[in-house]
C-alpha cells in the first residue's frame, strides 16, 4: 500500500453527493467512485475555477476544443460545455471516461482502466498507437505495464506525464479516497 502524504481537500466533500449520483446514473452501483475522485483530485484538487497553463478548465480539466465536442455527441446528458459548472464537469469525467472505456481493449479490467486513465490523460488515438507498436516489438499489447514503455510519437514529456497519471491516481489517491469510504476503486497493481 503507498504512502499517503496529502488529504482529501475540503471542496471534494462538498461534490461528493454530485459525483455519486453521476457516477451511479452512468456506471450503476457498482461504480469506481473512489476512482473518479482520485481523477478529479489529480486533474484539478478539486477547484473548480481550475485552469492549466495549457488552457484546460474546471474539475475535470477538459480542454475547451474537447468540451465542446464531448458535449455535441452527449447532448441528452451535457447539453453544452460548461467546464467551469462542478455539476457538469463531474458528469462529464464519467462519461468520457465510460466512452474510452468501452473502446478499449485489455487483458482485464485492471487493465482496461489504467489505458483507460492514460486515454482520459493523452487521447485515446494514443493508447491504440502505443498498443500497436508494443504488439508490434512483442509485448503484450493488452496488458499495461507492457505497454508502458513505448512511446508511438509523444514527446517525453507528455509520454512521462501520462505514465505518472496513470499511477497516481491509481496508488497515491484513490487509496486515499477508499480509506475514507468513497466506496471502491479499480485496482492497486502498479
Amino acid at each position: 500500500m503507498p504512502v499517503i502524504a496529502d488529504e482529501i481537500p475540503r471542496e471534494a466533500t462538498i461534490h461528493q453527493r454530485t459525483l455519486t449520483r453521476s457516477a451511479h446514473a452512468h456506471w450503476g452501483l457498482n461504480a469506481p467512485l473512489a476512482t473518479f475522485a482520485a481523477q478529479i483530485h489529480q486533474e484539478s484538487r478539486w477547484h473548480v475555477g481550475a485552469r492549466s497553463p495549457v488552457g484546460a478548465e474546471g474539475l475535470a480539466q477538459f480542454m475547451p476544443a474537447t468540451s465542446e465536442w464531448f458535449a455535441s455527441i452527449n447532448p441528452r446528458d451535457l447539453t453544452t460545455a460548461q467546464p467551469f459548472n462542478p455539476a457538469w464537469s463531474m458528469r462529464a469525467l464519467v462519461l468520457y471516461n465510460a466512452w474510452n472505456h468501452k473502446r478499449i481493449v485489455a487483458r482485464d479490467n485492471c487493465n482496461r482502466w489504467s489505458f483507460t486513465l492514460s486515454a482520459y490523460n493523452g487521447g485515446l488515438g494514443w493508447v491504440q498507437r502505443d498498443q500497436a507498436l508494443a504488439s508490434a516489438s512483442g509485448a503484450d499489447s493488452l496488458v499495461y505495464n507492457a505497454v508502458a514503455p513505448f512511446n508511438a510519437g509523444r514527446s517525453a514529456a507528455s509520454i512521462s506525464e501520462n505514465r505518472h497519471y496513470v499511477t497516481t491516481i491509481i496508488n497515491q489517491w484513490q487509496p486515499l479516497y477508499v480509506q475514507a469510504g468513497w466506496g471502491h476503486g479499480v485496482c492497486y497493481e502498479f
